[in-house]
């Protein structure tokens, strides 16, 4: 399902590629994120157009609503969202610990109140399996708990533990065989009335399917935990492993800390993902240590604020030096806000509060992104990357406001 196609002689980049049941994915890469089902402001159209290889969906949020019986009617989130490329699911984890109203962990799994409505629910590591396979997704994130950020040592070993048997559940539940299958529809009656599984639901894909299942390395800002958590996650085999618990508020030369102590203990022939990451200088730093994927809010996030990137950095659009610049967002772009669309002209739609401003900058940093990946591959590939990390990362200017 990976193929190590090469590597640059200057760092720790990897150029590969990931194979789906619905499309190849070449990495480096950036995956648009589309927590509910759609990536904001922009259709499914202007992602292939954009060039997006793989989208990402949250487990927790699609569960929430529209709901899993919703879902089931389109046989799988493909359908429902118009996508046919391949789509990674997170587990919801970090969406349960973070958004619930309240919630109780168990070596079980999770009981918590859903942040619409307050209504009781659960998901153990089989259920969130369980939906994921429902989903249809392509990759599927194994339930893990996100520690915050600072967290005291004993609180974030123990609850790694608990992440290392959670993993392992749900690794055993991926391979469960058919005929112990339950129909979602018993299965998963329950959930929304928080009532406890009477047993455990084995995982079910649609015939043909071959869904990855993905690992999540944890640990929190300490060594000896993110190592044994990366072996003991590399122990399990997983077709691909995640980096988590990173940029949850702690200092970037921390975040960079972890990433750097759970690498080398992956394995080589599997795919590395950075989860939750970053800004564009962040995202070649990641690569040049390791990393092949990565998703992030900020391109459709900071569009919906005026601010546009550029590899000169970014610009906030709405400050009054645009108001009449008669050029492009960024001059040799090529997405569709930068082809005839002025930066006097989308700092006028964002002060107008005219929804085609927000569009249109969603649409220039997806491009932002993604061809930034597309640069960062043809480097390694030509064995360039060193100076093509120097001068990038040397010549963006990171303004505060995008954050």
């Amino acid at each position: 399902m990976f193929e190590l196609i090469g590597k640059d002689p200057s760092s720790k980049a990897r150029r590969g590629r990931v194979t789906t049941p619905h499309g190849v994915i070449e990495t480096p890469a950036y995956m648009p994120v589309g927590t509910q089902g759609s990536v904001k402001a922009v259709s499914s159209r202007e992602l292939h157009e954009l060039e997006a290889q793989i989208v990402l969906g949250n487990t927790y949020h699609l569960f929430v609503r529209p709901g899993l019986e919703v879902i089931r009617k389109f046989d799988g989130l493909h359908r429902f969202m118009n996508w046919d490329g391949p789509i990674l699911t997170d587990s919801g984890g970090y969406q349960i610990f973070s958004l619930a109203k309240l919630r109780k962990i168990t070596e079980e799994g999770a009981h918590f109140q859903n942040h619409i409505d307050g209504s009781a629910a659960f998901i153990s590591p089989e259920i969130a399996m369980e939906i994921q396979a429902m989903l249809g997704s392509d990759i599927a994130m194994v339930l893990d708990e996100c520690p915050p950020w600072p967290c005291e040592y004993d609180y974030a070993a123990r609850s790694l533990e608990m992440t290392h048997r959670w993993a392992r559940r749900c690794k055993e539940a991926t391979e469960r065989k058919k005929e112990e299958n339950v129909q979602p529809a018993s299965a998963l009656d329950g959930l929304r009335r928080g009532e406890r599984p009477t047993s455990n639901v084995p995982h079910r894909t649609e015939e043909g399917s071959a869904q990855m299942v993905f690992g999540i390395v944890q640990g929190a800002t300490f060594e000896d935990l993110r190592r044994s958590s990366a072996q003991t996650l590399a122990a399990m085999d997983f077709d691909g492993y995640a980096i988590g618990g990173v940029s949850v508020g702690e200092p970037e030369p921390e975040m960079m800390q972890a990433i750097e102590w759970s690498e080398p203990h992956l394995p080589e022939n599997k795919p590395r993902y950075a989860m939750g990451l970053g800004t564009p200088p962040q995202l070649i730093e990641l690569i040049a240590r390791g990393i092949d994927m990565f998703d992030c809010v900020l391109p459709t996030r900071v569009a919906r604020t005026g601010t546009a990137y550029t590899a000169a950095g970014s610009l906030i659009l709405k400050n009054a030096e645009f108001t009449s610049q008669t050029g492009p967002v960024e001059e040799g772009c090529t997405c569709e806000a930068c082809n005839g669309y002025s930066r006097a002209y989308i700092r006028h739609l964002l002060k107008s509060e005219e929804i085609l401003g927000l569009r249109l900058l969603s649409i220039h940093n997806l491009h932002f992104y993604l061809d930034l990946m597309k640069r960062a591959r043809q480097a390694i590939e030509d064995g360039s990357f060193g100076s093509f990390r120097a001068q990038f990362v040397g010549d963006y200017r990171v303004r505060s406001e995008v954050l």
